[in-house]
């Protein structure tokens, strides 16, 4: 069977394109430092949320030097608490849940990206070495006002940093 030599070149352009491909999934699952979300977690009641210790009043707190906790809670079309505020060089460990409906939980410019499901509380860990604001957005549909749920990360320097009274 003869092969035409530009059949030849498309063919060899397809396999290099799908080796590209399966390369860069790769890299990007194990070399870029990305975790899957931890499903260690009970589930919990979305309905009695203002019953559980840890989302009942949505906040931050110091665990440990330079260590925080912060629960948060996603509700149409909010994110409480917002916005979320941290020292600069702090890793944050962060417990979100929802309160109705999935919802998204992006921090933009972090590698922060968590499916929100009612019932469920979804725990990821960021490292924030610089200070800034970092936006915080739904990116699962979560009805008509979807559109305008965002908030944010306040990343102050240290010395700024009031404790977490928000």
């Amino acid at each position: 069977m003869h092969i035409h030599n530009y059949e030849k070149i498309w063919l060899v352009l397809a396999m290099l394109l799908i080796v590209a491909f399966i390369s860069t999934v790769a890299y990007g699952a194990t070399a870029m430092g990305v975790d899957m979300i931890s499903d260690d977690e009970d589930t919990i009641d979305p309905g009695a949320l203002d019953e559980d210790p840890r989302f009942a009043d949505p906040r931050v707190e110091q665990v440990g030097e330079d260590e925080y906790e912060a629960y948060v809670v996603a509700q149409q079309y909010v994110f409480e608490p917002d916005p979320i505020e941290v020292p600069e060089g702090s890793t944050v460990t962060f417990y979100v849940t929802s309160r109705d409906v999935i919802h998204g939980f992006e921090i933009v410019g972090t590698n922060a990206n968590a499916m929100v499901v009612p019932g469920e509380v979804s725990t990821f860990t960021v490292e924030f070495s610089e200070a800034g604001e970092y936006g915080v957005l739904c990116n699962e549909y979560c009805g008509d006002g979807h559109h305008v749920m965002e908030g944010s990360v306040t990343v102050v320097p240290e010395e700024e940093y009031d404790g977490g009274d928000e």
